[in-house]
């Protein structure tokens, strides 16, 4: 895998684990100093982006191992005038 590729990807999971963090910290802690539904709405912003956080990883791998297959087979199929 490119060395940029894992880079990015891990950038993510770092990113993804931040805002779980966070969010599990506003869930648990919000309360005391935020109203109940501004603690629901950071919560679920920041679970969100988690969740696109931990998305983009799979979607980028399974991007780059459809190209590798792609390349296996015989290249992408451009520049063949048929």
């Amino acid at each position: 895998m490119d060395e940029r590729l894992r880079r990015r990807i891990i950038m993510f999971y770092l990113a993804g684990g931040i805002n779980l963090v966070l969010g599990l910290y506003v869930l648990l802690q919000g309360g005391a100093f935020l109203e109940p539904s501004k603690v629901t709405m950071l919560s679920l912003f920041f679970f969100g982006f988690a969740a696109v956080d931990f998305y983009f990883p799979y979607a980028m791998k399974k991007k780059w191992r459809q190209e590798q297959q792609k390349a296996m087979r015989g290249g992408t199929g451009q520049g063949s005038a048929t």
